[in-house]
C-alpha cells in the first residue's frame, strides 16, 4: 500500500495523492509512505522517484545495518524498528529531500502511523518540512525500544527476588541474555548512525534539527548503558550460580574423602581377616573379634579428630 501526504503552498493537507500528480501540484513538501509494498509498488522507487539504484537495492534486500548515505538531492536513511514480541530488527529506509520524505519498510509500524496522525493533527509540524518528519519518525522509532529494555530489568529485578530452584532460574537468565543480545544489536547501530549524523557536515538537516537528534542520540546513550548494565547483571548471576555449584560440589568432594578415608584403613583390616589362612593365630582368640572392633573404632575416632584439626570440617559452617 502506498499512501501519500501532501503540504500544499496554500497550506492546506492533503492525503493519498496518486504519485503521478505530484509533480504538478504546488507542494511545500509531501510525505510517500511504501506500507508493506508489494513488487509493482516497490518497483516505483526507481521508476517513479529514479532513486539510486544501490539505495533501491538496499531497501529491498533486508536487513541493512542502519546507515546514512549521502545523494546530489536527498539523504538516504536505514534505521530500525523494533518487533516487541521476537525483539528482532525491522528495516525502514528513508529517503529525505529539501521538500519531501519517503519511507519505505515491508513490516506495518504503528510508529510509522503515529506520526502520520500527528501530522495530519498538528499544524505547527507543517511549518518545520520534511527534515523534522524523519527526526519524528527516528525519535518514535527510538522510543519503541524502551518498552523491551524496561521489561528486561524488571525480570531481573523480580529473579533477584526470587528464592525458586536456581536451575530454572538460570534458564531465565540465559533468555534474558540472549534478549539483550538482539537488543544490542538493533540500539547499538542506531546509536552509531546517530553519532554520524550529529557530526556530518553534509546535512542541512542536522543544522535546523541538530537539538532534536541530540536528544535521540541521549536516548540511545541510556538504552545502551541499560543493555550493558543488564549484560553485567546477568554475568554476574551466572558466575554466581557457577561458583556457588563448584562450592556446593566441593563440600560434596570432601565429604566423600572424609568417608573414603576413615573407612579404607578399616576395610583393609576386614579384608585381612576375612581371608581366612589357616595360619592366623588371631582368628583363635577368645576376644579376638572385640579386640579387632575395638581398633578398628578408635582408628575411625582418632582420624575424625585429626581431620577436625586440620580443619577439614570448616568448610561446613
Amino acid at each position: 500500500m502506498i499512501r501519500t501526504l501532501v503540504l500544499t503552498d496554500e497550506f492546506e493537507i492533503k492525503q493519498n495523492v496518486p504519485l503521478e500528480a505530484l509533480p504538478d501540484l504546488r507542494a511545500a513538501w509531501y510525505w510517500v509512505d511504501f506500507n508493506c509494498p508489494d513488487e509493482e509498488e516497490a518497483v516505483l522507487l526507481d521508476r517513479h522517484f529514479h532513486f539510486h539504484p544501490l539505495a533501491v537495492e538496499d531497501c529491498y534486500h533486508f536487513l541493512q545495518r542502519p546507515k546514512l548515505d549521502y545523494y546530489d538531492d536527498y539523504h538516504f536513511f536505514v534505521v530500525h524498528a523494533l518487533n516487541q514480541k521476537t525483539l528482532e530488527s525491522e528495516e525502514v529506509d528513508l529517503f529525505v529531500g529539501h521538500n519531501f520524505i519517503v519511507t519505505f519498510h515491508y513490516a506495518p509500524l504503528k510508529e510509522i502511523d503515529i506520526v502520520w496522525e500527528r501530522v495530519l493533527s498538528n499544524r505547527e509540524i507543517w511549518h518545520h518540512g520534511s527534515s523534522y518528519v524523519s527526526y519524528m519518525i527516528i525519535d518514535k522509532l527510538v522510543d519503541g525500544y524502551f518498552p523491551a529494555v524496561y521489561q528486561i530489568e524488571d525480570q531481573l529485578n523480580e529473579i533477584e527476588d526470587k528464592e525458586a530452584n536456581r536451575g530454572s532460574l538460570m534458564d531465565e537468565v540465559f533468555d534474558i541474555r540472549s534478549d539483550l543480545l538482539k537488543l544490542r544489536r538493533t540500539v547499538v547501530p542506531m546509536r552509531d548512525l546517530l553519532y554520524r549524523i550529529l557530526n556530518s557536515d553534509r546535512l542541512n538537516i542536522v543544522k535546523e534539527q541538530r537539538a532534536y537528534y541530540m536528544d535521540v542520540h541521549d536516548h540511545l546513550l541510556k538504552l545502551a548503558e541499560i543493555i550493558e548494565s543488564n549484560r553485567e547483571i546477568t554475568s554476574d548471576m551466572r558466575d554466581n550460580y557457577l561458583s556457588l555449584n563448584s562450592f556446593r560440589m566441593n563440600k560434596i568432594m570432601i565429604t566423600l574423602t572424609i568417608i573414603s578415608s576413615v573407612f579404607i584403613p578399616l576395610t583393609f583390616i576386614a579384608g585381612v581377616y576375612g581371608m581366612n589362612f589357616d595360619n592366623m593365630p588371631e582368628l583363635h582368640w577368645r576376644y579376638g573379634y572385640f579386640m579387632i572392633l575395638g581398633v578398628m573404632t578408635l582408628i575411625g575416632v582418632l582420624m575424625v579428630l585429626w581431620f577436625k584439626l586440620k580443619g577439614w570440617f570448616d568448610v561446613f559452617k
